[in-house]
């Protein structure tokens, strides 16, 4: 009974949402007066069990037709294998989560020398280099935010690595945010917290990257928060990047919002044309090329402001210059012919106006306001016009898995995924579906 209660919560819930608390949990037996039995790996599983998922469970016990009218949840003695052998988590070993040995590794090519500092960006370079000199006396928290691709993980690596060499021995902790949650997910699963806890609570320095993935995230947005004010309490030096300002952050909570205020925000906007040109130079010095004038200013008037984007743009004018000569090893000279042919294999790049428009076109067929795409709702209402909203991001704008997530309130990957091979495949039987995609795709093609 309780696999196919399973098989009927997997549609309902995100697939984190599934593996990190309904996947674990066992059957024990179905009692006469209709109480299902379950043994859970530990407390934090049950008290979700009862609090969030009980009445669900009920629910799709009844859609079933079966003979479950309550649920009792207790922790069982031993370990289930099924929990601890989990394909996605990997070994059993893995429930010692022993993060006490683990320091931060940063990337060499992200320093401050090799960041070009411009009028966008001269702010949060200063107020990176105050805090990498004098950690929690400058600016604590520093919050720096910026479109993507525009130099926020570079500066964080910075700072990182130059509180290691200013301050030996200082312990240095930089994580994305979404391995922050996946860690703090691995140490509820397997009843780990106190390893957990003093992973990040003993640092000296903690950079996260990315917090906007956190928006939506309750209960990992409660641990940050502790683990914020842990940090702060003892004097703890704190960074954090974000594609936006904290008042942005779909689903972001307001004490959270309230703690990133306490110290300085630092905005990195989009390069000038000048700006644009040196870091043109500057990676291009770097991976070897020699840019006539004209390639320059191409490049600079016709690139977008995503810099990541710039250094794929780079490396396929290297292939392509490789791929015209004659000689292995050696490269034609690159031209406005051969930039022409690089611009165009990025000329569909999504930007934000056109994802805006997707929204909004999308929240209109369905009588929404666009921004109830991002709630945390998976009503149907709104659930499946978000799902096609999700599907043109990905087939019109080409944006990648977690930006998409990212745009409609923090939502994992994996669940966006799930919510485009849901649309692909009811296009396929749903006639006015299909009527629907085709007009949407009209409108932006």
């Amino acid at each position: 009974m309780w696999n196919e209660i399973l098989s009927e919560l997997r549609t309902e819930v995100s697939p984190e949402s599934y593996e990190t608390w309904l996947e674990p949990i066992q059957e024990v037996g179905l009692e006469g007066d209709g109480t299902l039995r379950l043994a859970t790996p530990n407390d934090s599983v049950v008290l979700m069990l009862k609090v969030e998922y009980r009445q669900r469970i009920l629910d799709a016990a009844a859609r079933l037709a079966l003979p479950v009218r309550e649920i009792d949840a207790a922790v069982r003695s031993t370990p289930a294998p099924a929990a601890i052998a989990n394909t996605r988590y990997g070994p059993a070993v893995q429930q010692t989560l022993d993060f006490k040995d683990r320091s931060a590794s940063f990337n060499e090519k992200y320093s401050f020398q090799s960041f070009v500092v411009g009028s966008c960006n001269e702010f949060a370079h200063a107020a990176a280099q105050a805090v990498a000199a004098n950690p929690a006396r400058a600016y604590n928290p520093l919050y720096i935010y910026g479109g993507v691709g525009m130099g926020k993980t570079h500066l964080i690596h910075a700072i990182g690595q130059q509180l290691q060499s200013n301050f030996s021995g200082m312990r240095v902790v930089y994580v994305s945010s979404e391995q922050f949650m996946n860690e703090m997910i691995h140490s509820l699963r397997y009843d780990k917290m106190s390893s957990f806890h003093e992973r990040f609570r003993t640092a000296d320095a903690l950079l996260i990257d990315d917090i906007q993935v956190l928006g939506s995230r309750e209960r990992t947005q409660e641990e940050f928060f502790h683990t914020f004010n842990a940090l702060h309490n003892l004097g703890k030096q704190i960074v954090i990047s974000s594609d936006m300002p904290p008042k942005q952050v779909p689903g972001l909570v307001d004490r959270l919002k309230s703690r990133f205020a306490w110290g300085l925000m630092a905005d990195i906007q989009a390069p000038d044309l000048e700006t644009k040109m040196a870091i043109i130079d500057r990676k291009a010095d770097e991976a070897g090329l020699v840019l006539p004038e004209d390639v320059r200013a191409m490049l600079a008037t016709q690139l977008k402001s995503n810099i990541r984007e710039l250094e794929g743009l780079l490396l396929r004018l290297t292939a392509i210059s490789s791929m015209a000569s004659r000689h292995v090893g050696d490269r034609v000279p690159i031209n406005a012919a051969m930039a022409k042919q690089a611009l165009r294999s990025i000329a569909g790049s999504a930007d934000q106006a056109s994802l805006a428009s997707i929204m909004d076109a999308v929240a209109q067929e369905f009588d929404l306001q666009a921004e109830q795409l991002r709630q945390k709702s998976n009503t149907k209402a709104i659930a499946y016009p978000r799902q096609i909203a999700m599907y043109l991001c990905k087939n019109v704008l080409s944006m990648s898995l977690p930006e998409i997530g990212r745009a409609f309130g923090g939502k994992h990957h994996t669940t966006v995924l799930h919510s485009i091979n849901k649309i692909v495949k009811l296009r396929r039987s749903d006639a006015k579906l299909d009527d629907l995609l085709h007009r949407l795709n009209d409108r932006f093609n």
